[in-house]
């Protein structure tokens, strides 16, 4: 991949430039002027962009500069969502580096919708097999459509002798005007699992979730589509979703934000994160087995999202 570095022509859909680390990350442009970074550290998007240039997702200030995820963007979390056993928090596949996995030509062209699209490949190193003993291709297209939509495939392939299961989440930090002002449509009635209460199983009783303090869920068994309003800003994201049973819903708020190094202060204010994610009930594949999710990532004026939005 050394020899494609820093190729850029700001005409063209796809450039690849260097990061603050001298890794190399790809710029996905849309005719329109749309925009999405993604880092070949972790397969990490780092930035998404609407056509006024306004950032849509969240990065801390403060998130440490390093060849391993940084906090924000959407991370990749495979093969564990959390903690356990001798894995890394949020599994090992957001701190390796990845490679760029699509023919050469296709980096400097629009495809005929006028869509522009990056497909990374991560496979074990022998130090991850000594963690977790399965051989597995793991892929991922980033796309952004024409209109600035963004969509993230991934695909496990189990390339093992023997069956192995996973746990999987596409953990995204949304950009927003201020958590007080925000609410998510979608999980309502719902059964979610606390991570603040140690996993205990309770049924959500609001008619959409607000925040008032931190909140650390995994809501399961969920419809194909979230939607998270934006009062201040009179603009919505929904997530959308194929693949994914579940959605984790974050916010740190005041205490925890002050104990993490990586995050300021008053930054929860400024995020929430709403993950796609297979996690209740882990992916199980036989050798030979493919698994793909998908998360399309929309924004819409507040006024324009309605419940047939959903």
């Amino acid at each position: 991949m050394g020899h494609y570095a820093a190729v850029w022509d700001p005409r063209a859909a796809i450039g690849v430039t260097k990061d603050s680390n001298g890794i190399d990350q790809v710029v996905l442009r849309t005719p329109h002027g749309a925009s999405a970074t993604v880092s070949l550290s972790g397969g990490q998007i780092t930035s998404w962009r609407n056509v006024r240039g306004e950032e849509l997702l969240f990065t801390s200030s403060k998130a440490i500069k390093s060849p391993k995820a940084v906090r924000g963007g959407i991370c990749i979390c495979f093969p564990q969502f959390g903690n356990g056993g001798s894995l890394e928090h949020h599994g090992f596949a957001r701190s390796k580096l990845w490679t760029i996995d699509n023919d050469p030509p296709s980096l400097h062209s629009f495809d005929a919708r006028g869509k522009s699209f990056v497909d990374l490949l991560l496979r074990p190193s022998d130090e991850d097999l000594k963690f977790w003993p399965h051989s597995f291709e793991l892929r991922l297209r980033v796309c952004l459509a024409s209109d600035g939509n963004l969509t993230v495939i991934s695909r496990v392939r189990n390339i093992n002798g023997k069956t192995f299961s996973f746990s999987f989440a596409c953990h995204t930090y949304l950009s927003i005007s201020d958590i007080s002002e925000v609410r998510i449509e979608g999980l309502e009635t719902l059964d979610y699992l606390d991570n603040l209460s140690r996993r205990e199983r309770f049924t959500e009783q609001g008619d959409a979730i607000t925040f008032e303090c931190e909140l650390d869920r995994v809501y399961v068994n969920t419809p194909n589509s979230i939607a998270v309003l934006d009062h201040e800003r009179k603009q919505t994201y929904l997530v959308k979703k194929d693949g994914l049973p579940d959605v984790a819903v974050w916010n740190p708020w005041e205490k925890k934000s002050k104990a993490m190094a990586d995050l300021g202060d008053e930054e929860y204010k400024q995020m929430i994160c709403v993950d796609a994610a297979a996690i209740e009930k882990p992916v199980t594949l036989k050798p030979g087995e493919e698994w793909t999710s998908r998360v399309v990532l929309v924004v819409v004026p507040s006024t324009f999202c309605g419940d047939d939005d959903l």
